[in-house]
């Protein structure tokens, strides 16, 4: 049940008064309420998915003790363990140097390999163990990675095995910098001279045409080898440091220019596309031929993403024309926002993803780029498209803010004709849904929940969406009876007085409307997304964080934690999204802040007589420092994690998305860094030593700023730690106390334990 926030004015509420010295015990219990918590549900399905034949799926379910993962049949309904949890528990334990129960596996979910094995993600690495546990191994990467999709690291050699044609006739591979062709017997068929270190042909690249008569390859002119170091104070397995280094572009740094090469075999031709049409690039994607072979596609991104084309190559002349240009005064989208799906049927085109009507909203054009219609339409926005039957012409797909009566943010899934008829809802549910398809579509397990509603699982027949079986419903009884309540819903209105902005409330297990609590925010302000969390699971994934579980931790200690999607976060209107361009400072803070008062205005326990405190990581750290800079009137206590704290020091992908290129004032005006002296309040700084998502120069940048203009902060660095260190990884309970502590002693005003006694 969510509550709006009226015009209802709380009549008074006694302030936060002297409290008793918050005891080790306390701390202890919220340090452990995942652990003591995280066996009492039942029957809560995750991450179902179908095998390749459709006859079966498989999940992660809730079970005393623990999690089991269940494979179970279409028909007649059968269900039996996936695996065997002691084998794989065993076998990973032994490869990973970790100790797991059968009950207890680090991942959520898996795929079956094609050689007796299963295939997982755990500690940021895709693994592989032997169904029967005679084997466990950490994967490693192939090919030639793009720092940040790019730049290529030319200090790793590329795949570079031949590339055979449909036919079998050619094979294409590089040798040296040069693209060569040679016949079935090993015969050079073409060969290109034109080669060098400063512009060659990328091998990974390389795509036939259908019908074999020609090939496109990308020629390659390198990008900024920019080098992040960092130090291993303490490595595990030896006194000395280590040195570590990363290819980590930065805004502004050069990019690789990609630049299509079309070859001929019957003229034994290579021909370079004219880059009219694409001539400054962020980047080319998508590349893929046509059917027909009349042709390939791409998708280019200018610098800045502001302009984004989708551009068709003739076969025969070689040359370019744009099917579709997209251009925004701010920025196009390229997170949450892009879609593009060649037609190659009877009437080939293609499919769009757009909000130039200012919601993301799909298009179609014909092979000639011209439009043809405006498929989906209205006050809400696509979310992702699952398929696209050319058969039948028909588009399935997600989308949130249909349904005025629900949540904007609820996920429902749908299914309409090419010309923008027979939209058909697959899901109905007042909730947010994850529909998981068979591979023929011909059924889907419907899985929902809300954060006051476990999950939901239901297998449907895609047809009608007729029920066939309820597969889990989740038990929370347990849970329930040890104390949790859900989070509350909270909604008021933006800085323009009519926009809803959505977030909730946690409350303490011991709640007492008759006291009074201060304020706890748990920030990130995006902008590539929206963060609140809709969906039940509160603990969340071993790999994405402990969500509404540690905000529960932290309220139980005497605070009310809550969360919002300010202006600026993604998944309503191009509008509300714009609020970010060249603007990250922003982070939504004029409707957060009307949102707490509308609380307060609402809740007579909602205290904001000694500010709000505020924590958040990566952006949200930045966002985090930046209250306690730009809004100090209202903000008084924040813990800071991983924070790109100067987006100029921060990867070149996510920060020109939303603050442009060329880099410019607009960097340094959202910089906490260059804002530094205007710090008040207490801010408690924690970053990872080895954190290679933002670099952790920003940190010490950002401290180094702070000690120049005389603040007072607290800094706590984790040798070894990684950008997710206190959530996710690393000593978890060590930096979570931490952060406790730092809001009981500033934000209560509370004696903490001697920790060291």
């Amino acid at each position: 049940m969510k509550i709006w926030a009226g015009s209802m004015v709380a009549l008074g509420f006694t302030l936060c008064g002297v409290q008793a010295e918050v005891s080790s015990q306390q701390l202890e219990q919220s340090l452990d309420l995942r652990e003591r918590w995280m066996g009492l549900t039942r029957d809560v399905l995750l991450a179902p998915q179908w095998t390749d034949d459709n006859q079966s799926f498989y999940y992660k379910l809730s079970v005393e003790g623990g999690f089991r993962f269940y494979l179970e049949q279409l028909e007649p309904g059968h269900r039996a363990q996936a695996f065997d949890h002691q084998r794989i528990s065993d076998a990973l334990s032994k490869a990973s140097g970790q100790q797991f129960s059968p009950l207890q596996l680090p991942f959520d979910s898996f795929s079956y390999g094609r050689n007796a094995d299963i295939r997982f993600y755990y500690d940021d690495s895709l693994w592989s163990c032997a169904l029967d546990g005679s084997s466990c191994a950490r994967q490693q990467r192939q090919g030639q990675p793009k720092a940040f999709g790019v730049v290529r690291d030319l200090r790793v050699a590329p795949q570079n095995s031949a590339k055979v044609s449909a036919d079998g006739r050619y094979q294409a591979q590089t040798v040296g910098y040069n693209l060569r062709i040679s016949d079935a017997k090993g015969a050079t068929v073409l060969e290109s001279t034109d080669g060098s270190a400063e512009n060659f042909y990328d091998p990974q690249s390389i795509q036939w045409a259908p019908d074999s008569s020609a090939l496109l390859v990308l020629k390659v002119k390198p990008g900024t080898a920019r080098l992040v170091s960092r130090v291993l104070a303490a490595p595990a397995d030896q006194l000395e440091p280590k040195t570590i280094t990363q290819l980590y572009p930065k805004p502004g740094d050069a990019v690789d220019i990609e630049q299509p090469v079309l070859v001929q075999l019957a003229s034994r031709q290579l021909k370079p596309i004219d880059p009219q049409l694409f001539a400054k690039p962020y980047s080319l994607d998508e590349l893929q031929w046509r059917s027909d072979s009349s042709g390939f596609v791409f998708k280019y991104t200018e610098r800045g993403h502001q302009l984004a084309r989708v551009v068709a190559v003739d076969a025969k002349t070689a040359q370019a024309s744009a099917l579709v240009t997209e251009q925004s005064p701010t920025f196009i989208d390229q997170w949450g926002g892009s879609y593009l799906q060649l037609l190659q049927g009877n009437n080939p085109g293609l499919l769009w993803l757009s909000e130039r009507d200012g919601w993301a909203h799909l298009y179609r054009y014909n092979n000639q780029g011209k439009l043809l219609n405006q498929v989906t339409q209205g006050q809400w926005r696509v979310r992702a498209v699952q398929r696209v039957d050319e058969a039948k012409q028909q588009i399935w797909f997600s989308a949130s803010g249909m349904d005025p009566k629900q949540d904007p943010y609820y996920v429902h899934y749908y299914r309409i004709n090419f010309d923008g008829s027979g939209l058909t809802a697959l899901t109905s549910a007042n909730a947010t849904h994850e529909v998981v398809y068979s591979a023929d579509f011909s059924h889907y397990i419907d899985l929902y929940s809300r954060v006051d509603l476990p999950n939901q699982a239901e297998l449907r027949r895609s047809a009608d969406g007729s029920l066939l079986r309820v597969l889990a419903k989740g038990d929370i009884s347990r849970l329930t009876a040890a104390g949790f309540k859900a989070p509350t819903p909270f909604v008021s209105k933006g800085r323009d007085g009519k926009t809803d902005i959505w977030g909730l409330l946690v409350r303490p297990q011991q709640f007492d409307p008759n006291k009074s609590y201060p304020v706890i925010e748990n920030i990130y302000a995006g902008p590539h997304s929206s963060f609140v969390p809709k969906s039940f699971w509160p603990f969340g994934y071993h790999s994405g964080g402990d969500k509404v579980i540690g905000m529960q931790a932290l309220a139980d200690l005497g605070f009310i934690v809550v969360q919002i999607d300010g202006m600026g976060t993604g998944n309503r209107s191009k509008a509300f999204h714009d609020v970010a361009w060249r603007n990250l400072a922003d982070s939504g803070f004029p409707d957060r802040i009307l949102w707490h008062k509308a609380a307060a205005a609402q809740f007579p326990w909602y205290s904001l007589q000694h500010g709000v405190g505020i924590y958040g990581a990566s952006a949200g750290g930045q966002s985090t420092v930046g209250a306690l800079v730009f809004h100090p009137e209202f903000y008084s206590v924040g813990v800071a994690y991983a924070g790109c704290y100067d987006n100029r020091m921060d990867k070149i992908s996510w920060n020109e998305q939303w603050l442009g290129y060329p880099v410019g004032e607009q960097y340094r005006a959202s910089s906490v860094t260059e804002h530094a002296s205007q710090l008040r309040g207490r801010l408690l700084i924690i970053n990872g030593e080895q954190d290679s998502n933002v670099d952790p120069a920003s940190t010490m940048q950002l401290v180094n700023a702070l000690i120049k203009a005389d603040k007072d902060f607290d800094l706590l660095l984790v040798p070894g730690g990684e950008h997710a260190v206190g959530r996710s990884s690393g000593p978890i309970r060590y930096v979570q106390r931490r952060q406790f502590d730092f809001f009981l002693r500033h934000l209560q005003q509370q004696q903490t334990p001697d920790w060291n006694k």
